[in-house]
């Protein structure tokens, strides 16, 4: 296998010192192989992340662990950690579950609706439109963020809402939060979505859920050329 040396991002975040930095690092290191920062055969070299993020070596290797029992990269002996083949089936499988899970949750929910609720949607996909059109990537994020939990923790579901938030770790964000044509759709999908809530059909709310996911797993594989 050729040696390959990633580039270095110019967006790294800075991380602080914390008892979960090595899933900070490992969230880091998921966001840049599932976004196409890095490819198949690009090696993750604990120095150059330790560096590039401001922290020690050891939290990189105890990411790299976590991320190699995933199967997200693979140690290549006496070489080092290797980024593990991605493929467009692979973005469709992970998003199916996502979506999967998240139906579930809007189905759930969908009964519990109340005006209220509504109004909280309401307010947090307005959060979204205003965040998108000023080019506000981390207030997208935390927008979209807040508008899905106020469905998912309506349901009770709490283990199920826990299996979905492990599930989107592998959801690159800050590449669709930076991406304006996402965030209008996803606008445009969210008022539909309140819109059939709101009326009480949850088949149509449950697709519209479901299409979220598959537009995100297409976006992805061709913004991946994969």
């Amino acid at each position: 296998m050729a040696q390959r040396r990633r580039p270095v991002s110019n967006s790294a975040p800075t991380l602080r010192r914390r008892p979960q930095l090595s899933e900070d690092v490992a969230n880091h290191v998921r966001h840049i192989v599932m976004s196409g920062e890095v490819r198949p055969g690009d090696f993750i070299r604990l120095d150059e992340t330790a560096a590039e993020l401001g922290v020690s070596v050891t939290p990189v290797r105890e990411a790299l662990l976590t991320l190699r029992g995933e199967g997200m990269v693979e140690l290549v002996p006496h070489r080092g950690y290797v980024v593990s083949p991605l493929t467009p089936d692979d973005i469709v499988d992970i998003f199916w579950l996502q979506g999967q899970i998240a139906v579930e949750l809007v189905r759930r929910a969908a009964p519990k609706i109340t005006e209220d609720v509504i109004a909280e949607l309401e307010k947090f996909n307005a959060s979204l439109a205003t965040a998108v059109e000023k080019n506000q990537a981390e207030e997208v994020e935390l927008s979209e963020f807040e508008f899905h939990r106020v469905l998912n923790r309506l349901t009770g579901a709490n283990k199920l809402a826990w299996f979905l938030n492990n599930a989107t770790r592998y959801t690159p964000t800050r590449l669709y939060a930076s991406d304006p044509d996402w965030g209008r759709a996803a606008v445009r999908n969210h008022t539909d979505l309140i819109d059939a809530l709101r009326v009480g059909d949850v088949e149509l709310a449950c697709s519209l859920t479901r299409q979220q996911f598959t537009d995100g797993a297409e976006r992805l594989i061709e913004h991946r050329g994969a």
